[in-house]
């Protein structure tokens, strides 16, 4: 009887190149506010933090300050740049032109919206519990992409893509300084899904609306 034929062997998963590894590195700890605005990095500390020379990570901090989230100042290192008022405005104004437009779009909702949008909610509930805040404010920016994504049009779910680092960099941020707010906005979420499930349009827009317009008072530390 012929020998059972040995299992294909599978190919060691390759790393990143070093590059895009200090890349991922100095951008988490960015959006997750390990690196918070004002900080000075430099590119021996980095080349440490993650194992590699500084040639990769020169050119992580290149890429990095295309993306506007640092400065380089030569000889000295990277700064982080803190969210400005500004930034803060913009996003919010564009948040609420997209995501109002969508979720009127996206009503009637169909069915796979609804069970994705309720157990993305759940996972908001879980992980807030868990106290992940970087977790949840990701799953955060997913229920109101999910929205967008069903309002079936593509140029605008580009659009919306483009404001996913500014949003988290700014969730984390009102839930470190607000910590009740996470309730507060697994709240909101849940009417906002009544409304969708509901097939209330209007009354969909107004919690965008109200949720949305939140955030920048609450990163701007205006609220009492």
């Amino acid at each position: 009887m012929p020998a059972p034929a040995a299992s294909p062997v599978r190919p060691p998963a390759k790393r990143p190149p070093a590059a895009e590894r200090v890349y991922t590195h100095i951008k988490d700890a960015v959006l997750n506010r390990r690196y918070e605005g004002g900080t000075l990095l430099t590119e021996g500390d980095l080349a440490d933090a993650v194992g590699v020379s500084r040639t990769p990570v020169r050119e992580a901090l290149l890429r990095l300050e295309v993306e506007g989230l640092i400065k380089l100042y030569p000889k000295k290192g990277a700064l982080v740049l803190a969210v400005s008022a500004q930034e803060i405005a913009d996003v919010v104004e564009t948040r609420l032109l997209v995501e109002e437009f969508a979720v009127r779009k996206a009503v009637p909702a169909s069915a796979q919206l609804i069970a994705r949008l309720e157990e993305l909610l759940e996972e908001q509930r879980q992980l807030s519990e868990a106290g992940d805040l970087a977790a949840v404010s990701v799953k955060d920016r997913c229920f109101h992409a999910e929205i967008v994504r069903h309002a079936g049009n593509e140029i605008l779910s580009r659009l919306y893509d483009q404001l996913r680092d500014r949003q988290l960099r700014m969730g984390v941020a009102v839930m470190e300084s607000h910590p009740g707010r996470i309730a507060a906005n697994i709240t909101e979420h849940g009417e906002l899904l009544d409304a969708i499930r509901a097939g209330d349009a209007d009354g969909a827009a107004q919690v965008v609306r109200r949720h949305v317009s939140r955030v920048k008072v609450l990163v701007r530390g205006e609220d009492r």
